[in-house]
């Protein structure tokens, strides 16, 4: 038995100094794929609105042929980009904090963090499938 802060924790039971056991893997990265939800989002509307108009920018409505040019899409394009590259950018840096460094500097095998990490996407295919 191993006493500290008032707290008795046995040892070999899986605990840590502190008497609470350490979290794995699968649910941290399940609730890191709640703010992933901003970023795949975003994603998911360059690729399903920006990408199939003719025009990329507002010069190209007066060129003739052009069949599918939306002027609202052509002003959140922009937006839309930068906040998928400060969203995307800032949940890649918490993933590899996460999923990586944490789990080296702590000793534990990494194989199961970054197998963990497919499970990011589950929160964001879970409200698509509700959408």
């Amino acid at each position: 038995m191993w006493e500290g802060r008032g707290v008795v924790a046995e040892e070999g039971r899986g605990s840590t100094a502190h008497g609470r056991a350490p979290v794995g893997p699968v649910p941290v990265n399940l609730l890191l794929g709640i703010p992933a939800v901003v970023p795949l989002w975003a994603a998911r509307w360059l690729i399903t609105e920006y990408l199939p108009m003719d025009c990329r920018s507002p010069r190209d409505v007066v060129r003739p042929g052009l069949a599918d040019c939306d002027h609202t899409t052509l002003d959140h394009a922009g937006p839309m980009m930068l906040l998928l590259a400060l969203t995307g950018c800032l949940l890649l840096g918490l993933v590899l904090l996460v999923d990586v460094v944490l789990p080296r500097g702590r000793g534990r095998r990494l194989r199961p963090w970054l197998l963990g990490m497919l499970l990011i996407p589950l929160p964001y295919l879970g409200l698509s499938l509700l959408a």
